[in-house]
């Protein structure tokens, strides 16, 4: 598909840089084959088909960005996580610690060398060793704690809030919960899924109360939720990829959603990437139980073999995102709501408005 194809227009004004002041106070762009309604988030539950089967993406968001200093020189430094690569071990005043090794950003005002050690705070509960460059840019480092102050104890103490770089300001207190889901369990994410962030245990428990099912799949966004497309045509796009697992609690879900003939309803993209990603190629509708990566690319054109409805936010022009939403619910009708959406002054990007799809076909 051509990315051009996937443009619109948007003041600058209308991208959230702050959340609504309550999650289920947002509002929500309902689209129907007879046309668009004006909803807001509170209305969510008498929307879907009582008996329907919601799934939502459990990831957790890490504090995943690092302000720091060099150990020798004092320079500033700045490391963004972006994936584990497994653990690790680090000899520490002559002793081995636990470690971890992770794949990240880095930014400083010179290069940063192999050996290089980044300090934190004053405690030295985190220690940050760049190992090496990558040939994608990503560095190569170590995380240790000299202190044996657990890992994920000290990057919740010492780590910020890794906002989108479209919300121009730094993370505050109330982000720690604000950027994260009312059920987020599976720490990975380097940005939230963003979709479930207007959810809250009440809306929930509505849900339940109509007869539908809450089931998970886990899927951690990656930096690449991020990354511009910048080639003509989407096939040429080097897609990211996100590590996901769905278990064989969902796969019953989704078998039971199917014997009742309800209707899966997919909390986000991610959400959608991992069910379309894990669907059973052998049996129409169903999935399999996976902890796999994926690397799928929907645009129009694919064929959804699982998910029906789709509860999402608004997504940046050209991106691989707004593809997934036009493949799902047809570009024109897509692209008129978001003309309406700018319009109505809806509010765009993580923090902002949602919208509620049903499947094209």
């Amino acid at each position: 598909m051509r990315r051009d194809l996937l443009d619109y227009s948007l003041p600058p004004e209308l991208i959230a840089t702050r959340p609504a002041d309550e999650r289920e106070s947002a509002r929500m762009l309902v689209v129907e084959p007879d046309g668009l309604h004006h909803k807001t988030i509170s209305d969510l539950p008498e929307l879907l088909p009582a008996g329907a089967l919601v799934v939502v993406n459990d990831t957790r968001v890490l504090k995943a960005r690092l302000l720091g200093f060099k150990a020798t020189s004092g320079g500033r430094v700045e490391i963004f996580l972006v994936r584990k690569v497994g653990p690790e071990q680090a000899f520490v005043n002559g002793k081995l610690v636990l470690a971890e090794r992770w794949r990240a950003l880095g930014k400083s005002s010179k290069p940063m060398r192999p050996g290089t050690e980044i300090h934190f705070d004053e405690d030295n509960r985190l220690i940050c060793r760049i190992e090496e460059r990558g040939p994608d840019g990503l560095l190569d480092v170590v995380l240790f704690s000299p202190v044996e102050t657990p890992l994920h104890e000290a990057l919740e103490a010492i780590g910020h809030i890794p906002l989108p770089p479209y919300i121009r300001r730094d993370d505050e207190e109330a982000d720690a919960a604000r950027y994260q889901t009312v059920y987020a369990r599976e720490p990975g994410a380097v940005a939230a899924p963003t979709a479930g962030l207007h959810l809250t245990d009440a809306l929930l428990s509505q849900m339940r109360a109509r007869g539908m099912e809450i089931a998970s799949v886990t899927l951690h966004v990656g930096l690449g939720t991020f990354q511009p497309v910048t080639v003509d045509d989407l096939n040429d796009h080097p897609m990211h990829t996100e590590i996901f697992r769905v278990p064989e609690a969902t796969v019953s879900a989704v078998a039971r959603a199917r014997e009742r003939n309800a209707p899966v309803v997919a909390i986000g993209t991610t959400s959608v990437r991992a069910l379309e990603s894990a669907a059973d190629p052998d049996n129409e509708g169903f999935v399999r139980a996976c902890e796999e990566e994926t690397k799928l690319l929907i645009q129009p054109g694919y064929r959804f073999r699982v998910v029906d409805q789709l509860f999402t936010n608004f997504h940046l022009p050209q991106s691989t995102l707004l593809s997934l939403v036009a493949a799902f619910s047809g570009l024109p009708r897509v692209l008129e709501a978001y003309r309406v959406a700018v319009e109505e002054r809806y509010r765009f990007f993580s923090y902002g408005d949602a919208m509620l799809l049903r499947r094209m076909g």
